[in-house]
């Protein structure tokens, strides 16, 4: 189906909606059922790159302006996750993570081969898949609709409003589980560097190098409820 063709039938909303939909979907099949945790993140790691690639031409397009910024604030942005998660995890119970639903891979796979391929769709899905995905619903999508309700895209990437600022931290939070505390604060970084540089590439950089950092860092000391 060509470009045009997509644009008329799919309504610009739903081109951010729909692969965020179908990512939080298989994610909440995986927490309810853990046996199908593996599974569910392959399956939704490739549906919504699909829906992505298929609704790239509905989407703002993204500039790269100050992604040396978000490189560097994505460093800073995984050791204020690791610390602060890990302080939140000993001084307060509601956010210790349940040791039933944590899913470690090196005990899940009975092959080698199946674990690493496992690990290699997980890490490349959090550091190349998600950060665009989820820069585009939250800082693009998301943070433009509080600024101008009637129509997103009477608002600008990184327009200044307070609104949103506060508003798309707390509604991220809510979807991160007993990681939501900590990812307020990441998500109020990453919302200072939108405002700062008004680049919708440098909050992908910047996500991109956290999750990648902080993948490298589960795997190397196997904190796996930080994953």
């Amino acid at each position: 189906m060509a470009a045009a063709e997509r644009q008329r039938w799919v309504r610009d909303d739903l081109a951010y909606i729909l692969p965020m939909g179908v990512f939080l979907l298989f994610t909440q099949a995986g927490v309810t059922w853990p046996i199908l945790y593996s599974a569910s993140y392959v399956a939704k790691t490739v549906l919504t790159a699909v829906l992505l690639v298929w609704l790239w031409p509905k989407f703002t397009p993204i500039r790269w302006k100050g992604w040396y910024l978000g490189a560097a604030l994505g460093v800073a942005g995984v050791v204020q996750w690791v610390v602060m998660q890990h302080w939140l995890e000993r001084h307060f119970v509601i956010f210790r993570p349940d040791p039933d639903r944590i899913f470690d891979p090196t005990r899940h796979f009975a092959s080698s081969a199946a674990r690493w391929a496992f690990i290699g769709v997980r890490l490349a899905g959090a550091t190349l898949l998600v950060p665009v995905m989820e820069e585009l619903f939250w800082r693009d999508f998301a943070w433009r609709t509080i600024a101008a309700p009637n129509d997103f895209k009477l608002a600008k990437v990184g327009e200044r409003d307070w609104r949103a600022f506060v508003i798309v931290p707390l509604i991220f939070a809510a979807v991160h589980a007993n990681w939501c505390l900590t990812a307020t604060v990441w998500a109020f970084i990453i919302g200072g560097l939108l405002l700062w540089t008004r680049s919708l590439g440098a909050c992908i950089v910047m996500h991109a190098v956290t999750n990648l950092l902080l993948g490298l860092y589960v795997l190397r000391y196997h904190e796996w409820a930080l994953w």
